[in-house]
């Protein structure tokens, strides 16, 4: 499955990324000054939302994709959707 995403929706999953990248340096940082325990795992908790939802988003265009393409075999199908089901999965 080869990720082929809109320009105005890859803006947005590159925008998520970005905040997650920043978030975490953030944290490093965090971290390296000894920072309170519970400021780190408040910035570790939004990291990781960030980065769900930037998969979330992917694995959506996916799912547009195989809808969009609806001349694929059944067996094709149901092997995307099975593909695409373990990645939701795996964000969960």
């Amino acid at each position: 499955m080869q990720l082929d995403i809109a320009a105005d929706e890859l803006k947005s999953v590159l925008n998520r990324l970005r905040r997650a990248q920043g978030q975490l340096a953030a944290i490093i940082r965090m971290v390296e000054e000894g920072r309170d325990c519970e400021d780190v795992i408040t910035q570790m908790a939004a990291v990781s939302r960030a980065l769900d939802r930037a998969g979330f988003a992917i694995i959506a265009t996916g799912l547009q994709q195989c809808l969009a393409d609806g001349g694929n075999e059944p067996a094709d199908r149901d092997q995307m959707r099975a593909r695409l089901e373990k990645l939701f999965l795996s964000l969960a």
